[in-house]
């Protein structure tokens, strides 16, 4: 399923891209741009399956799509390659706790000398209802410490796509901190999966 819903993203804006650059034909221009697909999270066991990691859960299902498994380790980074439907993607899972994520990406993005506008980042967003994807060109950070740390180290640019994935909000008074430190119940796992 993930696949098919982001293999036409891709190559519409693969194509979309091309059609609207300004460089003239050429042996050079005609090399596909791989795109770079980030997905935030934290490393370890204990932070499984919780909210804060549906990042991660995100590359993970992608990777499990593709047949591929990302167990080499990359610029402080879980990393896979793959090639869907003539496009190169680069998968990335910072293993550097969420809040530092940008030392990973950043660097990822200057050693493939990526464009930003072909980077997207995946992560928890408690302002939409959980389940609920949006996928957006650009932005900025809410409050969520992992993405202020990607564009940090994207030099304070923030033209790269983010797949914001909802995982709801905290019930009552509820530290938010905690509530994304948790696994989703029955109903919520329900949801996102």
């Amino acid at each position: 399923k993930l696949r098919m819903g982001f293999a036409p993203f891709l190559s519409k804006l693969y194509i979309s891209t091309c059609r609207t650059s300004s460089l003239p034909p050429s042996s050079s221009s005609s090399v596909i741009q791989p795109w770079l697909f980030i997905g935030l999270g934290n490393p370890g066991e204990k932070y499984q399956s919780t909210r804060h990691n549906v990042g991660f859960d995100m590359i993970d299902a992608f990777a499990e799509s593709q047949g591929i498994s990302l167990t080499t380790h990359h610029f402080k980074a879980l990393f896979g390659e793959v090639v869907v439907d003539g496009v190169p993607v680069l998968l990335a899972k910072p293993q550097t706790y969420i809040n530092l994520s940008g030392e990973s990406a950043g660097a990822l993005a200057a050693y493939y000398k990526l464009p930003l506008h072909r980077v997207i980042v995946a992560y928890d967003d408690t302002d939409l209802p959980c389940g609920v994807l949006r996928l957006q060109p650009k932005g900025g950070y809410g409050r969520h410490n992992g993405l202020k740390s990607v564009i940090y180290h994207f030099r304070k640019n923030r033209e790269f796509g983010r797949l914001r994935i909802g995982i709801g909000r905290p019930p009552g008074q509820m530290d938010p901190k905690a509530f994304v430190l948790q696994k989703f119940n029955k109903t919520g796992r329900e949801r996102y999966d």
